[in-house]
């Protein structure tokens, strides 16, 4: 194994983690939304985040990357959206959605570091 594979294998290992850590604080959040979103607006949600970590989980597993990184990126975004758009509802407090935007900025320049370390390979 070259050492560019130990360290990029290394970073996939954070971002999984960060992603966990991630679903294991919007749990707890997504079950204080109102009785009236738990079917709406908390199932996209959950979707969302059950992608993100099966598409990470692929992409550690995959020997091409590009299109399952694209796919999670893709993910990502939409998270963003969600979890904006709860805040505008009111159904996320201001803490809250800062933490929880935080960590998806997080896992967001992760993902944009793996990807580009991907799209770096090629062209070697």
């Amino acid at each position: 194994m070259a050492l560019d594979e130990k360290v990029s294998r290394k970073e996939d290992l954070k971002i999984l983690q960060k992603i966990f850590d991630m679903m294991d604080y919007a749990y707890p959040a997504l079950a204080q939304y109102p009785k009236s979103e738990k079917f709406g607006l908390v199932t996209d949600i959950k979707h969302c985040m059950d992608i993100l970590l099966e598409r990470c989980i692929e992409a550690q597993k995959k020997y091409y990357k590009k299109t399952t990184l694209q796919d999670m990126d893709v993910e990502l975004m939409k998270l963003r959206a969600y979890i904006r758009l709860s805040f505008q509802l009111k159904f996320l407090p201001m803490k809250k959605y800062e933490i929880w935007a935080g960590m998806l900025v997080e896992i967001g320049k992760m993902l944009g570091g793996w990807i580009k370390t991907v799209n770096g390979q090629k062209s070697t």
